[in-house]
C-alpha cells in the first residue's frame, strides 16, 4: 500500500526490487526531523481524536523510516508478521500537518480495505482498485475535515472523487443512464465499485498515480494484513465499548461502507462482535469482550519463542535503507510462563476459571501456574477445589511470582511472560516490577484501579453474561 499523486518530483520506486532501494540518496537532516515532528503529530491526533483505527494501526508499524526510496508513503507488511511505515521526508513536510494526516489515514485505510476485501479475483479488478482509492479518499476528507485533496507544491494530491464521480456522471448520462448523486454513490464501498462498472469507459488510474495500483510494487503479506489489522480492529472496538465517541462513529461508518454485498467482511465484523455497536446480537455465536480482548492482549505478551533469526526480506529492506539488521525471535525454544492468579476472597464467575482453563490448554509452549490468593497465596490445580474468603493482598501475589516469598516452602524460581489477575479489585493497588506484563480482569461491580493507574497497565471488566 503507498499513498499515490498525480505529480511527483522523485520516480516510483518498486519496494520489490532492492537495487531500486539501494539507489536512495538520504534526506537533509533537518528535513528528517521536521518530517519526523509531523508524523508524531499527526499520529497523537488520530489517537487523541480523528481516527482510532488508525492510531492502533500505527503503533502496531514497529519500524516508522522515514527514506527517499520512496516517492510518498508506504505501508509494507513483511511476511515476518511485521508492518513497516516508509515515509518520504521531503514530502511530508511539502505537505504540512493537514497532509500528512491525510496520507497516514490513507495509509491504515488502504490496509483495512486488503483485510475485509481479500477476494483475489475482486482485488485484480483495476475498477474495484479504483473504487477503493474514490473511497478513502472520500472517507478521509469527511473524516479529516478537508473540502480537498492536500496540497503539495500547489497542487492536488492524490485520486480526487468528486472528479471520479463528475467523469461518472458524463459518462452514464452520454449512453442514457442514470447516474447516482454523489452522497448516494459514495455510501458504500460495494456501491462505487457497481457504479463505476456500470460506465462504458471507467477512468482506471494509471499505475503511475499511485505505488500500491502497481503489482509487486510493495509488499502486503496477506496473513500479516489480516493479524494487524483485524487487531487494530478490535482495539478500536474495545475502545468504543468503553465510551470513546470517536472510535465509535468510525466503526459505524466503517461497517456500514464495507457490509454491502460483502460476505467477507460481514463474516469478519460478526466475529469481533461488532453489531452490538448498533444495538444488534450476533446471531451465530456469543460474543464475550473481555475474552476476546484478553486473547489479544496474550497473543501480544506471548509471543512465540526465542531463537534469534535473521528476517530475510525485512532484513534486505532494513539494510537498503541505511537502518541497522534487527534480529527476531522465532521458535518456539524455551516455553512461556504464564501465571493465573485467582482472587478467592469473594464470588468469582465458575465459568471464567473454566474457560481460562481451556484458553491456556490451547496455547502451545506454554507453562501455566495457577495460584488462588485472598490475604494469601494458595497454589492449585484447575479442577482441584480452591479455599479463601479472608481479605485481599495484590502484594501477597507480586511478591510470590517475584520470588520474594516462599509458598508451601518453595519460592517461584520461574520468570513469568505474563500475569494474569482475575479478582474483583478490591484491595489496596501494587505497582509489580514488571507492570506491562499483568494482566488484571475485574469482575463486574468490581474497582477498576488498574485502569487508571500509573504506569499504565492492561485492565479489562470481565462479564458474567455475553455480549456485555
Amino acid at each position: 500500500m503507498a499513498y499515490g499523486e498525480r505529480e511527483r518530483r522523485v520516480p516510483v520506486v518498486d519496494l520489490a526490487d532492492r537495487r531500486a532501494l539501494e539507489r536512495y540518496r538520504p534526506a537533509d537532516t533537518g528535513v528528517i526531523e521536521e518530517a519526523r515532528r509531523l508524523k508524531e503529530a499527526a499520529l497523537l491526533d488520530f489517537g487523541l481524536t480523528e481516527s482510532a483505527v488508525a492510531s492502533w494501526l500505527y503503533a502496531k508499524c514497529r519500524h516508522q523510516i522515514p527514506t527517499t526510496a520512496v516517492a510518498t508513503a508506504a505501508v509494507v507488511a513483511c511476511g515476518d508478521g511485521s508492518c513497516l511505515l516508509l515515509y518520504n521526508p521531503d514530502f511530508f513536510v511539502g505537505l504540512g500537518l493537514d497532509g500528512v494526516k491525510f496520507v497516514l489515514f490513507h495509509e491504515a485505510r488502504h490496509l483495512v480495505h486488503r483485510h475485509l476485501f481479500a477476494d483475489p479475483s475482486l482485488r485484480a479488478d483495476p475498477v474495484f482498485e479504483l473504487a477503493a482509492e474514490v473511497s478513502i479518499n472520500h472517507v478521509a476528507m469527511v473524516r479529516l475535515g478537508r473540502p480537498v485533496l492536500p496540497l503539495l507544491d500547489g497542487r492536488p494530491t492524490g485520486v480526487d472523487p468528486r472528479e471520479v464521480h463528475e467523469l461518472y456522471r458524463t459518462d452514464l448520462t452520454a449512453h442514457g443512464l442514470e447516474p447516482l448523486a454523489y452522497e448516494r454513490f459514495t455510501e458504500t464501498d460495494m456501491r462505487i465499485y457497481g457504479e463505476l462498472k456500470r460506465m462504458r469507459h471507467p477512468p482506471v488510474p494509471a499505475p503511475r498515480l499511485c505505488v500500491h495500483l502497481m503489482a509487486g510494487a510493495v509488499p502486503a503479506d496477506q496473513e500479516t494484513v489480516d493479524l494487524v489489522a483485524s487487531s487494530a480492529l478490535l482495539n478500536s472496538l474495545l475502545a468504543a465499548r468503553r465510551g470513546h465517541p470517536g472510535a465509535e462513529a468510525e466503526l459505524l461508518d466503517l461497517m456500514g461502507r464495507t457490509e454491502d454485498g460483502n460476505a467477507r467482511a460481514a463474516r469478519l465484523w460478526g466475529r469481533l462482535g461488532a453489531g452490538i455497536l448498533r444495538g444488534e446480537t450476533t446471531r451465530t455465536r456469543t460474543v464475550d469482550w473481555w475474552q476476546r480482548w484478553l486473547i489479544d492482549v496474550l497473543a501480544s505478551k506471548l509471543r512465540e519463542g526465542e531463537r534469534l533469526v535473521y528476517p530475510k526480506k525485512r532484513g534486505a529492506l532494513l539494510a537498503a535503507l541505511g537502518q541497522d539488521p534487527l534480529l527476531s525471535r522465532r521458535g518456539p525454544v524455551r516455553e512461556k510462563v504464564l501465571v493465573i492468579a485467582y482472587d478467592t476472597s469473594g464470588s468469582m464467575p465458575h465459568h471464567v476459571i473454566t474457560w481460562l482453563t481451556g484458553l491456556v490448554g490451547r496455547i502451545d509452549g506454554v507453562q501455566a501456574h495457577w495460584l488462588s490468593f485472598d490475604a494469601v497465596v494458595m497454589p492449585f490445580v484447575p479442577g482441584e477445589r480452591v479455599y479463601g474468603g479472608g481479605g485481599t493482598s495484590f502484594q501477597a501475589v507480586a511478591d510470590h511470582v517475584e520470588g520474594r516469598t516462599e509458598v508451601n516452602g518453595r519460592r517461584f524460581e520461574e520468570i513469568p511472560d505474563a500475569v494474569v489477575v482475575l479478582t474483583d479489585g478490591y484491595a489496596p493497588p501494587i505497582t509489580p516490577a514488571e507492570p506491562e506484563k499483568w494482566i488484571w480482569l475485574i469482575t463486574e461491580g468490581g474497582d477498576e484501579w488498574p485502569d487508571r493507574h500509573t504506569p499504565a497497565v492492561d485492565c479489562h471488566r470481565v462479564t458474567t453474561g455475553s455480549g456485555r
